[in-house]
């Protein structure tokens, strides 16, 4: 009895160890949940994305459409099989036909699918069609891929001449490298710079890369264009509706393909406007004159902001880098009193090392991050690049 009783109690116990873990891993999920993300992906979601466009409700109108097609054809293909097999069974005595030839099977099989073919090309070829219209646009902009950023320059329309980088938010990076993700909605897709658009206003855009294949899509709006170094191609949406939507590079583009996200920020015109004249200041205010001779201290914080908006992603904020990427902290190229060999490294990126090509910066820009890599962390070099170095380095 008193054995019996031990095991009773050791069973006891198993089962409340056992009990206890799963409310622990329970608890812990509930932790980590995440909502719905408005305008982006949807937990368990199963159906496409809400549209938000015209291009995008004509799409989830032909895959509902397909769909009721494809299992109407299932169920009568099935059903008649089924029929069959129950109805002339061979324990019900049926025998064979012996029939081999019958025009009006023969010509009911080959109407039919081409009806069915037809009524499925004709919608389909007219939104194929649609989503290729690019004519009359208000607002034009290049999308250009980057390993693993991308670059808006807006070319026509309100807000010409603006143009800047979209890179995945630093700390949502770190928090990825650190294998410990952060339980938000908007898990790798937040960016620093997300394109901002006017709502109700035809926007077209053009997509090329700078290194390999990339691919801009936002599901919500219908669109998928792919973004191919020395091409362009074009697509283009135009948003109903006012609010941030969500989409990310489609196309395998290297081993931080995941880190590639993709946000548009959709407001009214009024707001738009308002949006384009603090560009517009911003860029005034950035026009720096290339000849300019700096000292350390202003350059330094310049630097330090570039760092921190387009190099910490993949270097760190320590400069320590991370798996593949080098560490700046250190580096004999950074610590060489050779400048033009780091410019050249930034200037024009190595493609066989995972390094992009940063052109897209101004000369000071570069000068100002080139200055602080020299001057940070156990780099005190105590030496100083000029805009003027990066310019004639630019122009070779």
């Amino acid at each position: 009895m008193t054995m019996m009783n031990a095991r009773v109690h050791r069973a006891g116990r198993k089962w409340g160890q056992l009990a206890g873990a799963l409310g622990a891993m329970l608890a812990a999920q509930s932790a980590l949940a995440v909502n719905d993300l408005k305008g982006g992906p949807g937990v368990d979601q199963l159906n496409l994305q809400e549209p938000v466009t015209r291009i995008a409700h004509d799409q989830m109108w032909l895959h509902n459409f397909m769909l009721i097609i494809c299992l109407v054809i299932f169920l009568a293909v099935f059903g008649v099989m089924f029929y069959s097999i129950f109805k002339h069974r061979k324990s019900k005595g049926a025998v064979s036909a012996t029939f081999h030839e019958s025009v009006a099977v023969e010509i009911a099989w080959t109407v039919v699918p081409f009806v069915i073919v037809i009524l499925m090309a004709l919608p389909a070829t007219k939104v194929v069609v649609a989503m290729k219209d690019t004519t009359n646009a208000d607002l034009t902009i290049k999308t250009t891929g980057y390993q693993w950023k991308w670059g808006y320059d807006y070319l026509k329309g309100e807000g010409e001449g603006i143009g800047f980088l979209s890179t995945l938010d630093v700390g949502q990076r770190e928090s990825s490298n650190s294998g410990k993700p952060e339980p938000v909605d908007n898990y790798l897709l937040k960016v620093d710079n997300p394109l901002v658009v006017p709502v109700d206003k035809k926007v077209r855009i053009i997509t090329t890369a700078n290194d390999v294949i990339h691919s801009w899509g936002v599901p919500a709006f219908g669109v998928k264009q792919d973004a191919v170094p020395g091409f362009v191609r074009d697509t283009w949406f135009k948003a109903e509706k006012v609010g941030d939507y969500y989409g990310q590079c489609v196309e395998l583009c290297g081993k931080e393909h995941a880190y590639m996200p993709i946000h548009v920020k959709v407001l009214s015109a009024a707001d738009y406007s308002a949006w384009v004249a603090g560009k517009m200041k911003e860029i005034a205010a950035k026009a720096d004159d290339p000849s300019k001779v700096w000292e350390l201290s202003p350059l330094m914080a310049r630097g330090e902001k570039v760092y921190a908006a387009n190099c910490a992603v993949c270097h760190q904020p320590n400069g320590k880098g991370a798996g593949p990427v080098k560490p700046l902290d250190a580096s004999p190229v950074v610590l060489s009193d050779k400048h033009l060999d780091q410019i050249d490294v930034v200037l024009h990126g190595r493609m066989d090392k995972g390094m992009p090509s940063w052109k897209a910066l101004s000369d000071t820009d570069l000068a100002a991050v080139i200055t602080y890599t020299k001057n940070s962390w156990s780099n005190k070099t105590g030496q100083l690049v000029q805009p003027a170095e990066v310019l004639a380095e630019r122009s070779k």
